[in-house]
């Protein structure tokens, strides 16, 4: 990576993959200043920072790099999960995939650092894609879940701000630690510091239950309270595939998903015409604060007995609000513009941390251990596709505009988000 980034190759010569090297130079240069510990954080500030005045050349042939690497890592995940259907069964166990994933994510993140052909960009992201998924959503579910009953929901949201804060630090972090240290030690150092924490936070803290050491979940006397409805039953093998329940959740996650993260790899270049590129970084850092905003006061607030599959599909009408609000901004209406933002920031949070809490309140203890990393498997194989679909749409549509107007784009993302609302509201059990 040192000779593309220092120029000393030839800048007209081709890789073997067909891009020129000074196109494969922005490329990661991109990627050296998106890359964050936060998988996720990456997909999504690669399409943030896809700026207008990138080169249409290597605009596709970064969008080729990252995403179909990405994708590809993550339908292997997904099929892999959903064939085994055997997740960790213990907290211990959940701890160590944990440990795995530093491991995965370091040695994927210094790949990327150390990459000079573009082949080497999808081997590191095997790593980094795995490693990735190891603390995800249902690694973090099963850690909190054990201390937490009837105060789950607000645990929850806490523990997954902790990724989005994590974002919003080590997006500043990378980029000053590569203008000092240069990107293969800033990767080695940060990837090193994370092995550490994971380690010493997996050993001493997270492999433990309040059993263990004579507590109880919410620090408090034991209550009885049912993580699942009466009227649940252990879904044995494949039977979880024929559940109603597990189909319309799996389903409206993903459809959410998808949409949310399709729009948010377009929205920084829609924004640059009407506000700027810097008010439209500033403007995307207030649908981080929304995000986190959103998914705090839903977990604080939600009652314990709520109809958690119905705040879901509140939580996806605001965002369709927020996309109503783009959509009548016509691009240059810059207080509709806002409006949009926060309305659809209000909603980003929720859609990774209320999934996994429907599917507490739905199935019984043993099967949550399955679900949750199968809605989140099956997500992650859907919204992989978004953000080739939402540049696809925007590149073809006869009714976009440069000044950031997409009506086209706008209203596909709302039918899609309705479509989620549709999955959650019928999955519902009827009143008994």
């Amino acid at each position: 990576m040192s000779k593309l980034i220092s120029g000393r190759d030839d800048e007209h010569n081709e890789t073997a993959a067909g891009i020129g090297t000074a196109e494969f130079r922005e490329i990661l240069w991109l990627a050296r200043r998106c890359w964050r510990v936060h998988g996720s954080g990456f997909r999504l500030g690669f399409g943030l920072l896809w700026s207008p005045n990138l080169p249409p050349s290597s605009a596709r042939s970064a969008r080729v790099v990252v995403d179909l690497g990405v994708d590809g890592n993550q339908r292997a995940l997904s099929a892999w999960s959903s064939r085994s259907c055997k997740p960790p069964s213990t907290l211990s166990a959940f701890c160590s995939v944990a440990k795995f994933g530093s491991l995965s994510l370091a040695l994927g993140i210094l790949g990327w650092a150390l990459a000079d052909q573009p082949w080497q960009l999808f081997a590191a992201t095997i790593f980094s894609g795995a490693g990735w998924a190891a603390m995800g959503p249902a690694t973090v579910n099963a850690v909190v879940a054990p201390w937490f009953v009837r105060t789950r929901p607000a645990a929850l949201s806490s523990a997954y701000n902790g990724a989005s804060v994590g974002g919003i630090i080590f997006s500043p972090l990378w980029v000053v630690s590569t203008g000092f240290l240069g990107f293969p030690m800033a990767a080695a150092l940060i990837g090193l510091t994370a092995i550490v924490t994971i380690w010493i936070l997996a050993e001493m803290l997270f492999r433990k239950t309040p059993e263990e050491m004579g507590l109880f979940p919410d620090g408090l006397d034991p209550v009885p309270v049912a993580d699942a409805m009466p009227s649940s039953r252990e879904l044995a093998g494949s039977e979880l595939w024929g559940d109603f329940r597990f189909l319309t959740l799996a389903l409206g996650m993903a459809l959410g998903l998808f949409a949310q993260i399709g729009l948010l790899s377009q929205l920084f270049s829609l924004l640059v015409p009407p506000l700027g590129a810097q008010l439209a970084g500033i403007a995307l850092g207030a649908a981080t604060a929304a995000a986190i905003s959103g998914r705090t006061l839903v977990g604080w607030l939600m009652p314990a007995n709520a109809d958690r599959r119905l705040i879901a599909s509140c939580s996806y009408a605001v965002q369709i609000a927020g996309l109503m609000a783009f959509l009548l901004a016509s691009g240059d209406n810059v207080y509709l513009l806002l409006a949009g933002i926060v309305l659809f920031g209000l909603g980003i949070g929720n859609a990774t941390s209320l999934p996994p809490l429907i599917a507490q309140s739905e199935f019984t203890k043993s099967d949550v251990s399955r679900v949750v990393p199968l809605i989140v498997a099956v997500s992650q194989a859907a919204y992989a596709f978004a953000p080739a679909m939402f540049g696809f749409i925007r590149e073809f549509s006869p009714y976009g505009t440069a000044n950031g107007a997409e009506p086209v784009l706008f209203s596909i993302a709302a039918l899609i988000q309705a479509a989620a609302i549709a999955m959650f509201l019928m999955g519902r059990r009827p009143k008994q």
